[in-house]
């Protein structure tokens, strides 16, 4: 199956009752890692290239890659730019080929964050490619404060911009290394209240399991950005595997030999999207 769209996996997501994962990638064995997971599940896939792994590794590499992974894939695979920071960013990756980018104006005024990611989004939309925004602020763990997204201006945002998925702050953060408070769903109630476009929990790993698989099903949530969870698996399966081959030098076998656990922790994340398919 070839690349798809952003706005094509959520529209499925919701017919079909489940939400898509958006996994961010490091490299090379654990997007392969994430793609076994969807094939092994029968789900589909978001790719994400953040700005760690941009400024890791080029945007025009992760766009080979990604599109590699998605045209062998069986399933279908989103090739995401995750929190693009401006409009060339953006741009580059709509050139490069990704089917879909999120521009993060989060922390712009509400005007300019409407204007910027209205732009973006129709030029992505003029090139057959998804375009999802933020509305309020995520935070950090340890880190920034996030500001509650507020119902009435993401009514505004999502009419404004024609994105087609919108991120919300209802509680979660970025970079937490365990599960933290429930998200507030009374807040997501009223944002859904406003508008029928997709909504978008990133730093979906601190949302316990339970509520990522009730606002699954019910809709309430398309799109769960995990990230810390399954890094936490990557550094405890290489501990491993570095402390039973303290001998071991070559990379590529050391990373290959981590892929059936990052394979095995993604496909929890996906079951649990997904409890009904």
């Amino acid at each position: 199956m070839t690349r798809a769209t952003l706005s094509e996996v959520l529209a499925d997501a919701r017919t079909g009752g489940f939400a898509v994962a958006g996994v961010v990638c490091l490299g090379w064995e654990d997007a392969r890692a994430y793609v076994a997971a969807a094939e092994a599940e029968g789900l589909p896939l978001i790719l994400q290239a953040g700005p760690g792994a941009r400024a890791h590794m080029p945007l025009p590499v992760w766009a080979a890659m990604f599109s590699q992974l998605a045209q062998q894939a069986s399933v279908p695979v989103v090739t995401h730019l995750d929190h693009g920071r401006s409009a060339d960013e953006c741009r580059q990756a709509i050139d490069l080929g990704f089917t879909s980018v999120m521009f993060d104006g989060s922390a712009l005024p509400l005007a300019e964050n409407i204007a910027q990611t209205a732009a973006i989004a129709r030029r992505a939309r003029a090139a057959g490619v998804s375009c999802e925004g933020e509305i309020g602020f995520v935070g950090y763990a340890a880190g920034a404060e996030s500001r509650g997204t507020d119902p009435f201006e993401a009514t505004e945002f999502a009419a404004a911009t024609g994105v087609d998925a919108m991120a919300v702050s209802v509680g979660n953060l970025h970079l937490q290394t365990g599960a933290g408070a429930d998200l507030d769903e009374p807040r997501i109630k009223a944002i859904r209240a406003g508008t029928d476009v997709p909504l978008v929990i990133h730093g979906g790993s601190g949302v316990p399991m339970a509520q990522r698989a009730r606002l699954a099903v019910r809709g309430d949530i398309l799109k769960f950005n995990i990230g810390t969870e399954l890094r936490q698996e990557f550094g405890r399966a290489l501990r491993e595997k570095l402390k039973s081959d303290p001998e071991a030098f070559d990379r590529i076998g050391i990373l290959k030999g981590i892929e059936a656990d990052m394979t095995a922790a993604a496909r929890i994340v996906l079951r649990c999207l997904a409890p009904k398919v």
